[in-house]
This record gives C-alpha cells, structure tokens and sequence, in this order.
C-alpha cells in the first residue's frame, strides 16, 4: 500500500532537485514566455497576448491532467518561463509540489480560484473537495482573461492596453458562443437531455446549458469504475430510454462500452454518439484545439447524438469559422 507514495515522494524529490540546480540562463530572452499546465488555459492566454508573448501548454491532446506526472523537461519549461498559469482545484494534482516550488521564485497563478467567485463552484464528495472542470462552462472561463491579461501585462507591460482589450474582444466571442451552446441543447427532447460519459467532467456544462449529466466515475480518473457503477448507469440508459452515450478523448472507452453492452443485455439499444473533449482539447492547428472549437465539437456531437439540431452558428463569431473554415457562416 506504501509503494505508490514512495515511488512519488522520490519522483518529486528528484523533480525538485533539478529545479534547484537548473540554470535560469538557459531561458529565452528575445521575448517574454507565459506556460500553461492545460490547453484550456493556453488558448485563452494566447488570444489575451498576441504576439506580445509566447504562450506554451505543457499537456497536449488526449493527456489525462488527473494522472499526470510531472516529468524533468516541465521543470525545465517552467524555469525557462516568466510566468507560469495553472487551473487549480487540485485538477494538476501531481504537479502541486513542483508548482508550489516555482510559486517561491516567479509569478503562478491559478487561474480559477484567481477569476471565479467560491459561491459558483460546484463541491464533491471526494479529494477534490471542488469540481475543477469549470471550462465546461463557457460564461464562467471566460473570467480568466482578464485575470491573463493582467499577469501578461506585467511580464509585457508595453503590451498593456492591447491585452486588456483583446480580452473583452475575446470575452464578447465566449459570450456568443454561451448562447449559442445554450440555445443548440434546448432543442433536444426533454426526455432524451441526458449526458452519459466516462468521468463526471460535465457537471458545469449540464448545470450551464440544462441538460442532466451522468458520468460513470467520479470527477478524478485516478479511480476505477466498478459493476456497481456501470450497472446504476445501464439502468439510467434504459429507463430514460437514451438513445446514445459518449466516450471521451483521455479516457479508456471501456467503461462506456461496458454500458453500451449492457443496455443491449436489457433489451435496449443504444449507441456510441462520438467523441467529447473533457480534459484536453484536440489536436493543434485544428478547430477543435482551440476552446471554442473545443466546446463547438462537443455540443454538435451532444445535441445531433440525443436527438437534436445545432443552432445557426452566431454572426459574433464567423470570423473565427471562416478561420478554420468550419463551414459556418454567421447566422445564416
């Protein structure tokens, strides 16, 4: 039972002895460089600087933030950074220490307890204590940028006024794109409103938007579905008659699966309605690696999955369709 901590009590020993001994002149200087620990935090600042500042996300597509492990080359990216944003809330749990550390020495912040009121988290029973996954929620994520824009603006203080403003130019697009998610769920059958996926990381997104959401695990990972689980989940499938449930993309769809089977043991069919984005984004250089296309990605395939029509995408935001040429074209 006491090898699992030992084993990580030695990885962070040995990460926090090469943060002592990593040379700050190895960092970059020809511009200022923002890390963050998720995709989620590192496309938002990265709209927030521009070109003011380079803006680097540690954890790619399909990474898992509840079980990663924190690795030498982070805290080389760390010390090469002037500043350093994290989500908190536990979410990078194995990444505490090693945060907590550079905290001492360089601005860190966490950007969620930094940007959004205590009274609107959602609480758990478990480690967590609070849901982390606030993202899911798009008109509560968007009160991170301006909380970016003035940790940026102290590492690119010429930059100021130009990331304040891209902030609230960004902020309007997150407000159109609330909207719009909640205007594309309404459209599903009241009956058939409900969200089966591998984790519980949908809780502000069903709260949000008015769809039910049930997630065979918990809110971390770290622990393992039992029968228990899937057969409660099998009978939530069956009796509310739902047509489709979802796999997630850092997630084992086992789970889901087993669900799927079951459901058919019972005399019910139902499908795998696609893919969902929970705690990474997709892959760079596309739509869904970003966070509207993120969040685009996963209500399309939610609400065309239980039953429902996508609404017309918003005039506020077909600049950025035609960017990644989604095919959206305002309101039309």
């Amino acid at each position: 039972m006491t090898a699992a901590p030992n084993r990580l009590a030695r990885a962070f020993a040995g990460l926090a002895a090469l943060l002592l001994c990593t040379s700050a002149a190895s960092a970059d200087t020809q511009s200022p460089r923002a890390v963050a620990t998720i995709a989620m935090i590192g496309d938002v600042a990265a709209n927030v600087a521009g070109d003011c500042v380079r803006v680097d996300t540690l954890m790619g597509p399909g990474v898992d933030p509840h079980l990663y492990q924190a690795k030498a080359s982070d805290v080389r990216a760390f010390e090469q950074a002037d500043t350093i944003f994290y989500a908190g809330y536990s979410l990078e749990g194995q990444l505490g220490e090693v945060l907590g550390k550079f905290g001492e020495r360089k601005p860190t912040v966490a950007v969620a307890p930094s940007s959004i009121d205590t009274a609107e988290l959602i609480t758990v029973q478990d480690i967590y204590g609070i849901d982390p996954h606030l993202w899911m929620d798009v008109g509560l994520w968007s009160r991170i940028a301006p909380t970016l824009a003035e940790a940026l603006a102290e590492i690119a203080p010429d930059c100021a006024d130009a990331m304040q403003q891209r902030a609230s130019d960004y902020r309007e697009q997150l407000a159109a794109l609330d909207a719009w998610i909640g205007e594309s769920i309404a459209t599903i059958p009241e009956r058939q409103r409900v969200l089966v996926t591998a984790h519980d990381a949908f809780a502000y997104y069903g709260r949000a938007y008015g769809i039910e959401v049930e997630g065979i695990q918990g809110i971390s990972t770290e622990s393992e579905a039992g029968i228990a689980d899937i057969r409660r989940m099998v009978a939530t499938v069956v009796e509310r008659g739902v047509p489709a449930v979802f796999i997630e993309s850092t997630i084992n769809p086992r789970t889901i699966e087993a669900v799927v089977d079951g459901a058919a043991d019972r005399g019910h069919e139902v499908a795998i309605g696609g893919e969902l984005f929970s705690d990474a984004m997709g892959e760079p250089g596309t739509a869904e690696g970003t966070y509207i296309g993120m969040l685009r990605s996963n209500t399309i395939t939610i609400v065309e999955a239980l039953g429902g029509e996508p609404a017309p995408w918003p005039d506020a935001l077909s600049g950025w369709a035609q960017r990644w040429d989604t095919g959206e074209n305002g309101g039309e």
